[in-house]
């Protein structure tokens, strides 16, 4: 737990620039006159290259270590986000948003790092603190992103939050050089290095509690990527709210979730354990999205938004315990990977859905279709608790 603190300060640079960008998107697409549709399959568009990347990403860091992944993933961001300050056309947010994805293994390394540095006891505090760090970035992140563009979405300035959200990831990668020392060290990877695999489809399948964990996981995350991928256009649409206003609704959002993690998913999965709290989470994300449904009131959205941190606060750290435990420390990498390139999947799914949904349908239509996707996650969840462990020789039992 001792190597924590660094590995959270990366995170939080790291997330508070990507961060920035995620209230401009929406934005960015108006201006260029394209309909929400479009401009959520842009957000799309970077998962699916991290959906591609993320897996590869994760056996590179089980090989190469941790510290070399999370550098060039930072570099590659920074990249990604020079292209987009500069991006004057839709096919060039395109190409930046797959710049970025494709780079994108920073997630999965930090997830791993965190497993290698934490006893299995308290791996779900110790993730639960790295999810906290990645949601403070998120939720500092659109707010400073907000201020740095200003209030009127006509006349916004999409320039200076790019260029800041590229100095963030610099001075992470910076940090990592400076401060982080290396988890998964040579003479740990020596040993597995015959023993080194794909985690594919196939091996899901000869996991069943992995596999109904990642399908959960990949349920729980359309709902959510629904959500932050039309949640602007949405509060455009419904209270004219601009850039700024967008961005502090997703820093309240963003507090409440770092709250859970960081404060209270340690001592709730300690007493109920990670399988209660888990559901929980589900339970709680879905009467957020309901509220959000039926609001006519900025007030009702407030609470909505509220109710969805506490669900993903709970959720995310839990189930993330509970898929490392799916794990030896070899292959660590390429599991959390392969979790992580689930929510990257989700991603890709989530915005598809949510701009044809909220264009064809109506402006809560999307809040629904999350409910509806994300329910069957509780029934992954309790089945996972009652099915045997089949695991390679080496990995715990869950």
């Amino acid at each position: 737990m001792k190597r924590l603190p660094p590995l959270l300060f990366v995170v939080v640079v790291d997330l508070l620039g990507f961060g920035i960008i995620i209230p401009l998107f929406p934005f960015m697409g108006v201006r260029l006159g394209v309909s929400p549709a479009e401009i959520t399959l842009t957000l799309a568009a970077y998962s699916l290259c991290q959906f591609v990347a993320a897996p590869l990403w994760g056996a590179l860091s089980d090989r190469f270590g941790r510290r070399p992944i999370l550098m060039s993933s930072m570099l590659g961001a920074s990249v990604s986000y020079v292209m987009l300050a500069y991006g004057d056309s839709m096919a060039w947010l395109v190409a930046s948003r797959i710049v970025g994805g494709s780079m994108a293994g920073n997630i999965s390394a930090a997830f791993a790092y965190a497993s290698d540095v934490t006893a299995p006891e308290n791996r779900a505090r110790g993730l639960g603190m790295v999810g906290a760090a990645i949601g403070l970035g998120f939720m500092l992140g659109p707010a400073l992103g907000g201020l740095l563009a200003g209030p009127d979405p006509h006349t916004a300035n999409f320039a200076a939050p790019a260029l800041a959200s590229a100095l963030l990831s610099l001075l992470a990668c910076v940090a990592v050089w400076r401060f982080l020392p290396e988890s998964h060290t040579p003479e740990q990877r020596a040993p597995h290095a015959a023993r080194r695999r794909r985690m594919d489809l196939k091996s899901l399948f000869g996991r069943p509690v992995l596999l109904m964990l990642v399908l959960a996981t990949l349920l729980f995350t359309i709902a959510h990527a629904m959500l932050e991928s039309i949640l602007a256009l949405w509060a455009l649409d419904m209270f004219g709210f601009g850039p700024r206003q967008v961005g502090l609704l997703l820093l309240l959002m963003g507090g409440v979730l770092v709250g859970m993690q960081a404060g209270a998913v340690g001592r709730l999965t300690r007493r109920f354990g990670e399988k209660r709290v888990a559901i929980s989470g589900v339970v709680s994300y879905m009467g957020g999205l309901a509220m959000l449904a039926c609001t006519d009131s900025v007030e009702l959205a407030i609470l909505g938004g509220v109710f969805c941190g506490i669900g993903a606060g709970a959720f995310s750290p839990s189930v993330s315990s509970l898929v490392s435990r799916q794990a030896a420390a070899h292959e660590r990498g390429i599991v959390m990977g392969t979790y992580q390139s689930a929510t990257s999947l989700a991603r890709v799914v989530g915005p598809a859905l949510s701009g044809a949904i909220y264009s064809a349908v109506a402006l809560a239509a999307p809040f629904i279709a999350g409910i509806v996707v994300m329910a069957p996650a509780i029934w992954l969840i309790l089945r996972s608790q009652r099915t045997p462990t089949l695991a390679p020789a080496g990995l715990p039992r869950a």
